[in-house]
């Protein structure tokens, strides 16, 4: 899970760019609010790795 919101979040920022270069418009609010999923499913996957760790003896 993720890693699908950090790849959405990646292709949304990689679309924000190449928008402007392939056509005249501005890339819409849709294309930045995806691109905030890249923080969250990053913040989402530290949160899994500490939780699912080996605990100390």
């Amino acid at each position: 899970m993720a890693v699908a919101l950090v790849g959405i979040g990646i292709l949304a920022v990689v679309a924000i760019f190449v928008t402007p270069i392939v056509s005249d418009a501005e890339p819409g609010l849709w294309l930045y609010l995806l691109a905030m999923l890249a923080p969250v499913g990053f913040l989402l996957a530290i949160v899994f790795a500490l939780w699912s760790g080996r605990r100390a003896r």
